[in-house]
């Protein structure tokens, strides 16, 4: 009986496990290593997972998993310092968890959860607004 469940610890310590990639932080803090705002931490323009990459994955105006595609369904995701969804970095302006939908929950100006507002989560004020120069901004995730 001990070795068929040290057969299966080992089994379940081997599977895959499915995780997102850190692809750093939406912050305008130029001096923190994983703002997107830093170009010589995970800002810069030729990290091979980069959302300011235009060759990678995350930066491409071609792929569907782009923040910068006009089109992308699967674009990377937004997550705040406390782990809540909060949109997905995209250009698309039909999608409607994108902050470019300025009509959607994410995008729009006048919604309190958009980094577009700049009375709500988007407050240059707000210690963990991306907005703030000083604070860590939100964190990103591509599949």
């Amino acid at each position: 009986m001990t070795i068929l469940s040290f057969l299966m610890l080992a089994m379940l310590w081997t599977l895959p496990t499915a995780s997102a990639q850190d692809l750093g932080n939406l912050s305008a803090n130029p001096f923190d290593v994983d703002s997107i705002a830093n170009p010589f931490g995970k800002g810069n323009p030729f990290a091979p997972d980069g959302v300011n990459n235009p060759f990678s994955p995350y930066g491409s105006p071609f792929t569907n998993t782009s923040a910068t595609n006009p089109f992308a369904t699967d674009a990377p995701r937004l997550y705040d310092q406390q782990g809540h969804y909060r949109g997905k970095l995209s250009a698309n302006p039909f999608d409607p968890d994108s902050t470019s939908n300025q009509f959607g929950r994410y995008g729009s100006p006048f919604s309190p959860d958009s980094v577009n507002n700049p009375f709500g989560a988007g407050n240059p004020y707000r210690p963990d607004s991306p907005n703030n120069p000083y604070g860590k901004g939100w964190r990103i995730e591509g599949r």
